[in-house]
């Protein structure tokens, strides 16, 4: 009889501990497409009172987008023809960084891996590329502009409200505001537009307009015209990730509508916070120093090179010009 008991009670503990398994495993499985795991469940994503998700805090992207929106294998952050003409090294700016002077490879976040460019555009596309140094507006601070803001290698900040939901980004302070009620449009063009948003269930939907064209989407020479319009989505994923998602549209440079879409991640840090950049003043020699009298920053010396500058002096207006657009001109 003792050994009865004892046998149920082995077989009633195995099936409670083989319930357990499946029923664990069943909830980790999921379909083909779906982002929904058993710890991602709807009520493990944070809410405000009125039942819609919650993104308030510190959240940053992990991916290469900012280098590049498409797929790309390792190259110079600034190259020339090496010993063989199809094997770049590092350029004369960047050569002493030696393995830190390369563009880490990376997956793309571009739906088909293709931007649809217009012919002429493809063109300049690839004249930017060749003269990043010299174009991207990332170097000389200027305001990132959307959706670029959204995937740099820096913190950035949502605080929302019930009509408001206001970003801050660690990159030169930029900031914008996403409105949830009626408000009239921007009597000017903006470097981090205008955007207007609503809920589609538990997603965040933005439409974005009333661009300037002097922004770049990555530090390869993917550009725009003030004619650009983006709509912006972001989902909850779990408490600690949603999807952002960038539908970008431009008449007067691409062929058709494209989109991105990516991860991004909250800041797990119990300290978490945006620290000041101030990246006006880090960009001020590189974009006024051929202004000085006397030249301030003349060479380098490390343990095997000497790299000697000198400033050149673009004629006429060009001189007082802090940025050279490798962008259309705006539409009249």
């Amino acid at each position: 009889m003792r050994s009865l008991k004892r046998e149920t009670l082995v077989a009633l503990v195995t099936a409670v501990v083989i319930s357990g398994i499946w029923l664990a495993t069943t909830r980790l499985i999921q379909k083909p497409g779906s982002v929904v795991l058993a710890q991602n469940s709807s009520s493990a994503i944070p809410r405000r009172a009125d039942g819609k998700p919650d993104f308030s805090g510190i959240w940053q992207a992990n991916n290469g987008a900012n280098w590049d929106l498409l797929t790309h294998s390792p190259r110079p952050m600034v190259g020339q023809p090496g010993v063989y003409s199809d094997v770049p090294v590092l350029a004369a700016p960047v050569v002493a960084l030696g393995a830190i002077g390369w563009v880490p490879p990376d997956l793309g976040v571009v739906e088909g891996d293709e931007i649809p460019y217009q012919p002429w555009a493809a063109k300049r596309k690839q004249e930017n590329l060749a003269n990043w140094l010299d174009r991207d507006p990332e170097i000389g601070c200027f305001k990132p502009g959307v959706p670029r803001a959204m995937y740099m290698p820096y913190k950035f900040q949502i605080i929302q409200g019930t009509m408001k939901v206001l970003m801050v980004f660690e990159y030169a302070g930029a900031e914008r505001t996403i409105h949830l009620d009626q408000v009239a449009p921007y009597p000017v063009d903006a470097y981090m537009g205008h955007a207007v948003g609503h809920w589609e269930g538990d997603t965040l939907v933005t439409d974005v307009s009333s661009f300037t064209s002097e922004t770049w989407l990555d530090r390869s020479g993917d550009f725009h015209s003030d004619a650009l319009h983006v709509v912006e989505r972001y989902t909850p994923i779990t408490r600690d990730a949603f999807r952002y998602e960038a539908t970008i549209e431009d008449k007067n440079v691409f062929t058709r509508p494209w989109k991105i879409s990516m991860p991004i991640y909250r800041r797990l840090e119990p300290n978490a916070q945006l620290m000041e950049f101030r990246c006006q003043e880090m960009a001020e020699e590189t974009l006024l120093g051929h202004l000085r009298k006397n030249q301030l920053v003349k060479q380098w010396e490390g343990r095997t090179m000497r790299m000697e500058v000198t400033r050149k002096v673009p004629p006429g207006n060009a001189v007082y010009e802090r940025h050279f657009s490798g962008n259309p001109p705006t539409r009249q």
